[in-house]
């Protein structure tokens, strides 16, 4: 199944990144953007969603401000190895439901209180997404001098 093939890879090289010594995940990729390092957080609202969408489909989910997030609970504070767990705890629940559901019940529906109506299948697809639009932002700013 190529989604749970995305969702494997993609957490097998955010995995390296968890591994590396000192700080280098606190560092923006751009002025005035918020750590990369929320990557786990942010896994952890879209496994909201998903497991929300199957337990209840037709539901308007709320957006969240990734911003407040990141102001809020200061992501520079946070242990990295904490970061890491929570990331790994909920990917290992977002493949567990990607291999049950994604084909089975992806026509599922939502509200979503920005982007209107969208399904199981294109959360799970975010999700792949998301993790791989901060992979390329982690390389970015690891190998520029950029915002720290």
């Amino acid at each position: 199944m190529e989604i749970v093939a995305r969702l494997e890879a993609t957490r097998d090289r955010t995995r390296t990144y968890f591994g590396l010594n000192g700080d280098p995940l606190d560092r923006s990729y751009a002025p005035g953007k918020w750590p990369v390092r929320h990557i786990a957080d942010a896994e952890t609202v879209l496994f909201y969603r998903i497991r929300s969408i199957i337990s209840g489909p037709r539901q308007v989910l709320w957006a969240f401000d990734q911003d407040a997030w990141a102001r809020g609970l200061d992501y520079s504070n946070i242990p990295l190895d904490l970061s890491h767990r929570i990331y790994e705890s909920v990917r290992a629940g977002v493949i567990y439901h990607a291999r049950l559901h994604y084909d089975r019940s992806g026509h599922l529906q939502f509200v979503h209180s920005e982007m209107g109506i969208r399904t199981l299948k294109e959360e799970f697809d975010k999700v792949a997404w998301h993790n791989e639009h901060h992979l390329a932002q982690i390389e970015s700013a690891l190998r520029s001098e950029g915002p720290v």
